[in-house]
C-alpha cells in the first residue's frame, strides 16, 4: 500500500518519500472536497434548483447562499461517502462501476450529438457586438432596435449602452460604431466551419475579452455586464484543466494493497487509462474546435447559463447533466479511498512520529483513524466552500508527485543499482527525466509562485522529517547517489598533502575504552567537536587487545557505545575499531591505515595518559612514546590533551579568560590556528587570545613583539601577544636533584627483579635513605624551590603515613615499572632487600606498623640499603644533556606558571622524543615537569608543514 509515496520513499529515501507523500495527501483529500462541491453544485443549479435551502432575498447574494448550500448539503454528502468507505472497498467498487457506466453514457452522447449536427444542428443562437459575446441575462431581442406599426423603438440593449431610450440617446462608442448579429453557435459538421478555422489557423485569443474596452468605457458599470467575459488568465484556467485531465491516474497505485497482483494491475491500469483519458480529451477538444464557434464558450453567459455541452449532446442534456453528477461522486468516493490508504502506509512507516496513530485500522487493515482524519479535512474543505484559491497549490502538489515519481525512477536507472529491474521493456530513462522536465515546467507555467509555496510546504516536511531522525534503511536511491558523489570526489581529491589555503585538521581521535568498552575519557569527544570549526574530516578509532574471532562481539559494542557517546557529544564522524594481540601494534595500525585515499587525517588527539607512572595501564608510557614517534614519522601532527577530564564540556560557557599560546618553536602556525578554531565554538566564544614566545636576554624583544604582532595582523588573528625573556642562570640545586633521582632509579631497576608487593615495601623505605643522604646537599638551594622540607629520617617516620603514601609511593614508587628489564647480577642486594621484607607485606600501613617494620633488622637492612647508594652517580658524572633538559622544563615551567596559571587552556609546543629509547622515561619527566600545575594543557607537535596563510 501507499502507491506513490512507496515509490518515491523506497527510491529516494524517507525525506523525500514523506514531504511528497503528505503533499500528495493533502491534494487528495482537499480534491475530495472540491469534488464534493461539484457535485452539490450540479445538483441545485441543474437538477434541483428548488432545493436549495438558502436563497437569495436580494440581488447580489446568490453566491453567499450557493456557498451555504454547499455547506449544508456538503456535510451530509461527505457523511455518506464517509459510511460507504467505511463499510468495505468493495462496496466503493460496487458503485464505482455505476458512476462509470453513467460516464461512458454521457461521452457517447456528446459524439452522438456531434453526428447529428450533421443533419439537425440545434438552434443555439448566440448574440454578438462587433466580434463581441453578449449575456442574454438583460434582454432578449438581440437588435438595437425593431421596427413596428408605430415605428421604431429601441430594445433593452439599446437600454443598457445608452443613458436613454431615445434614438438620440448618448451611448457607448463601441455601441455606436458596431452592428449587432445574432449567429448560430453549433453551425455544425456540414457548416463550413472546419474550412475556416483552418483557413484562419484558429480563433483570435480575444474573442470574448473585454477588460481593456471596461476600464475605458465611461458607462463601464453598465457595460461590462453585458458581455459575456472581461478576461481570463491562463494561469487561472490551466490548472483546472490540468487537474481535471490527470487527478486519477494514479487512483490504482492507491490502492495497490488491494489489488490481487499489482506489479501486473498498476502498469495495464495506468497505462489504459492514460490513453484513454487523453484519447477522449483530444477528441473532444478537437470536435469544440472544428465543429463549435467559439462564441459560446463563455461559461455559458452567451446562451442564459445553458450547457453548452448539453446542448451539443443527443438526445437530451440530462445526459450530461446526469452524467456529471455521478461522475464527480465518483471521483470524491474514490479520493476518499485512496487518500486513508496513502496516509495509513506513511503512518506505519513511522517517519513522521506525530500520525503514528493513523496507522492502526480494522482488523482486515481497512484505515478507519486514517478514513476519519480524511473526511474531518474534506469537511474543512467544504465549510470553507470556494476553493478557488486553493485550488491551483493542490494542482502543484499533484505535479510534484508525478515529478518525483518520475525522478525515482531516472535515477535509479542512472545509479545501475542491481535491485532496479523493470518490467516494461519499452521503457528508458531519458522517458522519466523527460516526464519529469514536463511537470517542473507546468509547474512554474500554470502559476510560479504557487510551485514556490507548493515546494516551500514540501521542504518544511522534509527538513521535519531529517530533523526527527528517519532512521529507516529502504536502500534509496538518494544514498546510492550520496556513494556515487562520494566516489567521485574522492577520485577526484588529490592523493597528497592539501595546499595551505585548504589545510584543516583532520583528526584521528585515540580512545581508550575500559572493561565495559566504554570511554574512559569522554570528554576527549567534546574537545574533538569545540575543534571541528575548521569542518575536517574526524576519525574516533580505539584498539582492543586479543583476536578478532575472540573479540568480535566485543568490537561490535565498543563500536556501538563509542558511536552513541559521539552523537550525544555532537562529534560528527566514522568509528574505526581495530582488534591486535598488541596495543601498540594496534595503534599503529590505525595511524597508517585510517582514512581512505586522499581523506586521511593528518592530525592525531590523543589524551596524556595521566597514571603512566604504573605499568597496570595498557595505554602505558612506553605506548605513548612510540605513538609520538609513529605520528613524526608519517609526517602528522599530534595534539596530547592533559588533565582531559578537566576540559569543559559542550554544555559550559566560559563567561572570561584566556588561550595562551606559548609559541617557542615555530610548527607551521598550528599553535596559533587551533585557539582561533577554539573560539568559533560557544564553550570558548568569550575567551581572549595570548600569544607568549621566549626570548633571551641578547634579543630585540621589542622588535620581536613588533613583528610578531604584524605576522598577526596579516593573518587576521586577534590576539595579545607578548615577549618573556629567560635568563641564563647557573644550574639550580633542584635541577641537580631531579635529575639524580631520575637517574639513579633507572640504574637501580636494572639490577633488581621486584614483585608489586615488594616494590610497595621497598620505596618506602629506600625514600627514608635515600633523603636523608642528600639532605646536606640540597639543604642551601632548597629554600628557593617548592618542595617540602626533610631534616631527618625521624621526622619523615613521624609522618610516614600522610607524607609517604600519599605523595611520595604516588609520585616516586610508580617510576618503577618495567620488571623485565631488570638484572640478575645483583644477589647481595636482592637478598638484602628480601630480608627487609616480611612474609606477609602490609599494604595499609600506619605510623606504628612502619616504626615497626623499620626497627626490625635494623642493622643489616641499613648496611644493606646504604651499599646500594654506594652506585649513585656523583654530581659532575650527571648525564649533562639531561641536566639541561630538566633545567629548561623547570625554568619554562615556573614562567608559564607566573603567566598562565589562571588561564583557561594552555598550547604548548611538545619536543619530540629522543633517538635513544633509553631515555624515554626521562623523556615522560620532562613534559611532566614541564606541564607540572597547570589545569588544562594542550600540546601540540606540529608536522612541520604551513597549515596557516596570510592569503583567503
Amino acid at each position: 500500500a501507499g502507491g506513490s509515496y512507496y515509490m518515491i520513499s523506497r527510491s529516494l529515501g524517507p525525506e523525500f518519500g514523506g514531504a511528497v507523500g503528505l503533499c500528495f495527501y493533502l491534494g487528495t483529500t482537499f480534491a475530495g472536497a472540491m469534488y464534493i462541491l461539484g457535485t452539490i453544485e450540479i445538483l441545485l443549479t441543474y437538477i434541483s434548483p428548488s432545493a436549495a435551502v438558502f436563497k437569495a432575498e436580494e440581488v447580489g447574494e446568490e453566491t453567499e447562499a450557493m456557498l451555504n448550500n454547499m455547506r449544508v448539503y456538503g456535510t451530509c454528502i461527505i457523511i455518506l461517502m464517509a459510511i460507504v468507505v467505511f463499510v468495505g472497498v468493495k462496496y466503493v467498487n460496487k458503485l464505482a462501476l455505476v458512476f462509470l457506466a453513467c460516464v461512458i453514457l454521457s461521452i457517447i452522447a456528446i459524439y452522438a450529438g456531434v453526428i447529428k449536427t450533421a443533419f439537425d444542428p440545434p438552434d443555439f443562437r448566440i448574440c454578438l457586438l462587433g466580434n463581441r459575446t453578449l449575456s442574454k441575462r438583460s434582454f432578449d431581442v438581440c437588435a438595437k432596435f425593431t421596427e413596428s406599426n408605430n415605428g421604431t423603438k429601441t430594445t433593452n440593449l439599446w437600454r443598457l449602452f445608452c443613458d436613454s431610450s431615445s434614438l438620440n440617446a448618448t451611448c457607448d462608442e463601441y455601441f455606436i460604431l458596431n452592428n449587432v448579429t445574432e449567429v448560430q453557435g453549433i453551425p455544425g459538421i456540414m457548416s463550413g466551419v472546419l474550412t475556416v478555422k483552418i483557413s484562419q489557423g484558429g480563433f483570435s485569443s480575444t474573442d470574448g475579452i473585454w477588460s481593456a474596452l471596461c476600464e475605458d468605457s465611461a458607462t463601464a458599470d453598465s457595460t461590462c455586464v453585458s458581455f459575456s467575459s472581461c478576461g481570463w488568465e491562463y494561469s487561472d484556467i490551466m490548472p483546472g484543466c490540468l487537474r481535471k485531465c490527470v487527478l486519477s491516474i494514479m487512483a490504482g497505485s492507491n490502492r495497490s494493497g488491494d489489488l490481487k497482483d499489482a506489479q501486473k494491475s498498476i502498469p495495464t491500469g495506468t497505462i489504459l487509462a492514460i490513453s484513454t483519458t487523453s484519447f477522449i480529451f483530444i477528441l473532444m477538444l478537437t470536435d469544440f474546435l472544428f465543429f463549435l464557434s467559439p462564441l459560446p464558450l463563455r461559461f455559458g453567459e452567451a446562451v442564459n447559463g445553458n450547457l453548452v455541452v448539453g446542448t451539443l449532446a443527443w438526445p437530451s442534456p440530462w445526459v450530461i447533466v446526469i452524467g456529471s453528477f455521478f461522475s464527480t461522486c465518483g471521483a470524491g468516493l474514490q479520493s476518499l479511498t485512496g487518500a486513508p490508504r496513502l496516509l495509513q502506509a506513511i503512518a506505519r512507516d513511522g517517519i513522521v512520529p506525530f500520525i503514528q496513530v493513523f496507522g492502526h485500522g480494522k482488523a482486515n487493515g481497512e484505515p478507519t483513524w486514517a478514513l476519519l482524519l480524511t473526511a474531518g479535512i474534506c469537511e474543512i474543505g467544504i465549510l470553507i466552500a470556494s476553493l478557488d484559491s486553493v485550488a491551483p497549490i493542490l494542482s502543484m502538489f499533484f505535479l510534484m508527485c508525478y515529478m518525483f515519481v518520475n525522478l525515482a525512477c531516472a535515477v535509479q536507472t542512472l545509479l545501475r543499482t542491481p535491485n532496479w529491474r523493470p518490467r516494461f521493456k519499452y521503457y528508458h530513462w531519458t522517458l522519466s527525466f523527460l516526464g519529469m522536465s514536463l511537470c517542473l515546467a507546468l509547474m512554474f507555467i500554470c502559476s510560479w509562485y504557487y510551485a514556490l509555496i507548493a515546494m516551500l510546504i514540501a521542504g518544511c516536511i522534509y527538513k521535519y522529517i531529517e530533523y526527527r531522525g528517519a532512521e529507516k534503511e529502504w536502500g534509496d536511491g538518494i544514498r546510492g547517489l550520496s556513494l556515487n558523489a562520494a566516489r567521485y570526489a574522492l577520485l577526484r581529491v588529490e592523493d597528497g598533502p592539501p595546499h595551505t589555503k585548504n589545510w584543516r585538521p583532520q583528526l584521528l581521535v585515540l580512545l581508550n575504552l575500559d572493561a565495559e568498552q566504554l570511554v574512559k575519557h569522554p570528554r576527549l569527544l567534546s574537545f574533538t567537536s569545540q575543534l571541528k570549526a575548521g569542518k575536517g574530516l574526524t576519525i574516533v578509532g580505539s584498539v582492543l587487545q586479543g583476536l578478532y574471532l575472540d573479540k568480535c562481539t566485543e568490537t561490535q559494542k565498543a563500536e556501538e557505545n563509542v558511536k552513541a557517546l559521539m552523537g550525544v557529544e555532537k562529534t560528527k564522524g566514522f568509528c574505526q575499531m581495530v582488534v591486535s594481540p598488541n596495543f601498540r601494534d594496534g595503534i599503529s595500525y590505525l595511524i597508517q591505515s585510517a582514512g581512505l585515499g586522499g581523506m586521511k587525517h593528518n592530525t592525531v588527539l590523543m589524551a596524556w595518559p595521566q597514571s603512566w607512572k604504573q605499568t597496570e595501564n595498557n595505554f602505558s608510557w612506553k605506548n605513548f612514546v612510540d605513538t609520538v614517534r609513529e605520528t613524526t614519522a608519517a609526517q602528522q601532527a599530534l595534539l596530547v590533551a592533559k588533565n582531559i577530564d578537566l576540559f569543559p564540556t559542550n554544555q559550559e560557557r566560559f563567561t572570561e579568560g584566556n588561550i595562551d599560546v606559548w609559541w617557542i618553536v615555530h610548527d607551521g602556525g598550528m599553535l596559533m590556528l587551533l585557539p582561533f578554531l577554539l573560539r568559533q565554538h560557544k564553550v570558548w566564544r568569550r575567551c581572549k587570545m595570548r600569544i607568549f614566545t621566549v626570548a633571551q636576554m641578547d634579543d630585540n624583544s621589542i622588535q620581536m613583539k613588533k613583528d610578531l604582532q604584524m605576522f598577526l595582523y596579516h593573518l587576521r588573528l586577534n590576539a595579545e601577544v607578548e615577549v618573556v625573556e629567560m635568563f641564563e642562570n647557573d644550574i639550580s640545586a633542584f635541577t641537580y636533584e631531579k635529575t639524580l633521582m631520575m637517574e639513579q632509579r633507572s640504574q637501580m631497576l636494572k639490577q633488581m627483579q621486584l614483585s608489586k608487593n615488594e616494590r610497595e615495601l621497598f620505596f618506602l623505605l629506600l625514600l627514608v635513605t635515600f633523603l636523608s643522604q642528600i639532605q646536606s646537599i640540597t639543604d642551601e638551594s632548597r629554600g628557593s624551590i617548592r618542595r617540602k622540607s626533610y631534616s631527618s629520617p625521624q621526622s619523615i617516620g613521624q609522618d610516614v603515613q600522610a607524607l609517604l603514601i600519599d605523595d611520595y609511593r604516588e609520585e616516586e614508587a610508580q617510576l618503577i615499572h618495567d620488571r623485565n628489564t631488570a638484572s640478575h647480577s645483583a644477589p647481595a642486594i636482592k637478598a638484602s632487600v628480601a630480608a627487609a621484607v616480611p612474609e606477609k607485606v602490609q599494604m595499609t600501613w600506619t605510623k606504628e606498623k612502619f616504626v615497626a617494620e623499620k626497627h626490625k633488622n635494623k642493622d643489616s637492612n641499613v648496611s644493606g640499603f646504604k651499599d646500594i647508594f654506594n652506585m649513585k652517580p656523583e654530581w659532575g658524572n650527571l648525564n649533562q644533556s639531561n641536566v639541561r633538559r630538566m633545567h629548561t622544563a623547570v625554568k619554562l615551567n615556573g614562567v608559564v606558571l607566573n603567566k598562565s596559571q589562571h588561564a583557561q587552556l594552555v598550547l604548548l609546543n611538545m619536543p619530540g622524543p629522543p633517538k635513544n629509547r633509553k631515555g624515554d622515561e626521562n623523556y615522560m619527566e620532562f613534559l611532566e615537569v614541564l606541564t607540572e600545575g597547570l589545569d588544562r594543557v594542550l600540546l601540540v607537535r606540529g608536522s612541520g608543514r604551513e597549515v596557516i596563510t596570510i592569503y583567503s
